[in-house]
């Protein structure tokens, strides 16, 4: 019984340690916190390039169009093409036509890293989106993409097809930038300057060997406490000799 109260006290000085210094820090942590914050959100608003997004859809058929119903079978099978179809999309021969056609500065590798291409959750859908700092460019690429794409899928490989989902790519975001997200940025520094000085403190208070109150004394040594001695200012104490 006697240890068990006795860790029971610990644990509750323990977490009068810890609120203290959460107490004792709690305005430099918010000082820190506004300008971290503040610093990471001009840093992406003013200094780090907007990104714009265009976006576009194809559908995979591997089926006859005539035919109103598919089977399960036909549903499988497109799903699988989609992604062989999804890698000629990005094929040297479909950038190298693109950028004849837009007569673009860029090769086929530098225009590959700004476009991705993804089947929509394991269906036979296909999502082409490209990021640029310019939403024009990113839009008439994208464009150009869905436009000669069909006919080269359908020379590449004999069964199936692909047709596009909507009539013109979109930019997303409702045109605005997709990138960089300036609050996140702003809220990431804030909570990166509160867990930063939260760190110091931490570490400044557990390797500080001194003691500060009777309690550590009785708490650390684990030692009876007899008596103390006052702090006296010495002016005090000349007047009373």
């Amino acid at each position: 019984m006697e240890e068990v109260s006795v860790n029971s006290q610990e644990k509750e000085i323990d977490l009068r340690v810890l609120f203290d210094i959460l107490r004792k820090n709690l305005i430099l942590m918010i000082v820190v916190s506004i300008v971290f914050g503040g610093a990471f959100y001009a840093y992406s608003k003013f200094f780090i390039t907007k990104q714009y997004e265009a976006t576009a859809m194809l559908i995979v058929n591997n089926f006859d169009e005539k035919k109103s119903t598919l089977t399960n079978t036909e549903i499988t099978a497109a799903q699988g093409l989609a992604d062989l179809y999804s890698v000629i999309i990005k094929s040297d021969r479909v950038m190298n036509l693109v950028i004849e056609n837009l007569s673009l500065s860029t090769t086929p590798d530098a225009l590959k890293k700004n476009i991705t291409v993804s089947t929509v959750n394991s269906t036979q859908v296909i999502s082409i989106a490209m990021r640029h700092p310019n939403a024009s460019y990113a839009k008439d690429v994208v464009a150009e993409i869905i436009k000669v794409t069909p006919e080269i899928i359908k020379k590449t490989v004999d069964a199936g097809s692909v047709r596009v989902l909507g009539d013109e790519p979109v930019i997303s975001n409702n045109g605005a930038p997709v990138s960089p997200n300036s609050l996140r940025n702003g809220i990431i520094g804030a909570l990166v300057g509160f867990l930063l000085v939260l760190a110091i403190a931490f570490i400044r208070e557990f390797t500080n060997t001194t003691f500060k109150t009777e309690e550590d004394i009785a708490r650390l040594l684990n030692i009876p406490l007899l008596g103390l001695i006052p702090s006296v200012d010495a002016k005090d104490f000349n007047k009373t000799v």
